[in-house]
């Protein structure tokens, strides 16, 4: 048996207001951080954490609050707290829930609610977040009675933490907070660990011993596990070529020797065509989504599937297995212990396509190559580097050209897509692992959807490095509308924004912009040496894609490359 939760007995015995109970219960799961934003409803809790052990990020808007504690699971594996109050607070959470879940990021929401006499009454500010959330949630509470906040948050917090990890939202009525009532003690929650199915652990090493080009697709489960000790001993073992999926970067170093890079729609070309062309896909916390398998019928068409993951419901989803193993993704790596007898003209083919379809950074002109750019500012940065980037073009490239040395030193919305990820996401980071050095990468489409968050970082004075890459336009919608719609460019231009480093610098934060190559390695100093928040305004060339890219509903293997 293994504890799923914190939680620890009681000592209260006398009367205690619910408002103190969700700050005890908070404490007792070892919180530390909450990012949130007060209002009405919630202010019996607001009112509680004066003198507790509890340190509030207040953020500029209820989204942010949510992609913050987000970002704050991912870095540290323990669910990451978000506050806000009835109504237009609560739905305002709801995107950076939808995040969390599409992620399995651990998260506990706290919504404030109309007092429970009220609720179904269209009072002031209410809104049924607990049906709204339904979709997006592992669960969703509505507290009924102040005495059961205890076990309800010890079993929030275990449901968040457990399996496969995941937001869990609850709904506390404001009269709920402001009673008295004497607390039930909450019973510390277990769950047990599945036992290892030996038969089929068996079958997966016959099926590694006898593959003559085995190929290792990892994803996001390895972080979420914290299995990347084991991975690395695999592949350390087996020296089986590998691929990541866009969450799974860092699982093996980036640029391990054996590693051949992210696969799918913008994966590199030796990645997609090993998958190919392999005979058994050994498959570890991914879960064959379409942005990495291109058409699935077409993905990996020859190959023997082993498929291993947390959470048995992926098994099988969407690609049958011939041995499917859930569980403890480290005991089971650690119990993979074949070695392929016959594949080293396999691996020396793998490591030469590698070498001979390297990523390219010559450009023409004079004018700033995103791709250079941060493959020089990741090479700068070092190991200790986390990137928190927004979605578009530049989060492509981000996870094309920088080096991930570890799970979690890419932050992004993978599943979602959501835009605006990347500024919350950073302060989440940093509040959550302060000796890093956390690097923002956002677009001028992106950026406006949480710039407000600028402040916070102010407030808080968080060293934030925020490289904006700027090509005045919606750059990836254009590169779709450019390929796949006859070159209709329909409501991308953002030639209106204003100047961002002017906005920055009215927000109390250092800008500087770079519009020239030659001005590159000085803007790279200037960024990491800089002690607090600062912007690098960075101008690219707006007709510039990002390559590869596989079409929809096109093998892996179909791929589009640069022509210019």
């Amino acid at each position: 048996m293994r504890p799923a939760s914190h939680a620890q007995p009681l000592n209260v015995r006398e009367p205690v207001s619910g408002a103190r109970l969700v700050v005890e219960a908070l404490e007792r799961e070892g919180v530390r951080h909450i990012f949130g934003y007060p209002g009405g409803a919630i202010m019996p809790v607001y009112d509680a954490l004066p003198g507790s052990s509890l340190t509030h990020i207040l953020v500029r808007h209820e989204q942010a609050a949510a992609l913050a504690a987000d970002a704050y699971g991912r870095v540290t594996g323990e669910p990451g707290v978000c506050l806000a109050t009835s109504g237009p607070g609560a739905t305002n959470l709801v995107t950076g829930i939808a995040n969390a879940f599409m992620d399995s990021v651990p998260m506990v929401a706290i919504t404030g609610q109309v007092a429970a006499p009220l609720i179904g009454t269209d009072a002031f500010q209410e809104v049924d977040i607990f049906g709204i959330t339904l979709p997006i949630v592992k669960h969703s509470y509505i507290v009924r009675r102040t005495e059961d906040i205890p076990s309800v948050f010890a079993e929030a917090f275990a449901l968040a933490r457990s399996g496969r990890p995941g937001p869990v939202l609850i709904d506390l009525p404001k009269d709920v907070a402001m009673t008295a009532a004497v607390p039930q003690e909450a019973e510390p929650v277990a769950l047990e660990a599945p036992a290892l199915d030996e038969v089929a652990l068996a079958k997966a090493n016959a099926l590694i011993a006898q593959a003559e080009s085995p190929i290792l697709y990892f994803g996001g489960g390895i972080a979420i596990a914290r299995a990347e000790r084991a991975l690395r001993g695999f592949v350390e073992r087996s020296a089986i070529p590998s691929v990541a999926t866009l969450k799974g970067l860092g699982g093996v170093p980036t640029d391990a020797p054996s590693f051949l890079g992210m696969l799918g729609m913008h994966g590199t070309r030796v990645a997609n065509v090993a998958i190919d062309n392999c005979d058994l896909l050994i498959c570890v916390g991914a879960r064959f989504d379409d942005r990495a398998t291109g058409k699935l019928d077409t993905f990996a068409p020859r190959a023997k599937v082993i498929h291993i993951d947390g959470d048995p419901a992926e098994i099988g989803k969407l690609r049958r297995a011939e041995v499917g193993i859930a569980g403890d993704v480290t005991a089971i790596l650690d119990r993979l212990t074949a070695i392929p007898a016959d594949a080293e003209a396999w691996k020396q083919q793998c490591a030469e396509q590698k070498r001979m379809w390297a990523m390219s950074y010559d450009a023409p002109g004079n004018g700033v190559y995103a791709p250079a750019l941060l493959k020089q500012l990741s090479e700068a940065a070092g190991d200790r580097a986390i990137f928190t980037c927004d979605v578009g073009q530049h989060q492509m490239w981000v996870a094309q050209h920088c080096r991930f040395a570890r799970p979690q030193a890419h932050l992004t919305s993978a599943g979602l897509g959501t835009m605006g990820y990347g500024i919350p996401a950073g302060i989440g980071a940093l509040i959550a692992d302060p000796e890093a050095t956390v690097i923002t990468v956002s677009g001028d489409g992106s950026i406006m959807m949480n710039i407000h968050e600028l402040a916070t970082l102010r407030r808080y004075r968080l060293p934030l490095k925020i490289v904006l890459l700027d090509n005045s336009q919606l750059g990836m919608v254009r590169q779709w509308q450019e390929l796949f719609y006859e070159e209709n460019f329909s409501e991308i231009d953002l030639t209106d924004n204003p100047d961002f480093a002017d906005v920055a610098r009215a927000f109390g934060i250092e800008a500087f912009t770079v519009d020239h190559r030659s001005d590159v390695p000085g803007a790279i100093r200037r960024l990491l040496e800089t002690a607090g928040p600062i912007l690098c305004h960075v101008r690219i060339d707006p007709r510039e894609n990002v390559w590869p890219l596989v079409p929809p509903n096109h093998s892996n293997v179909q791929m589009m490359e640069k022509t210019r």
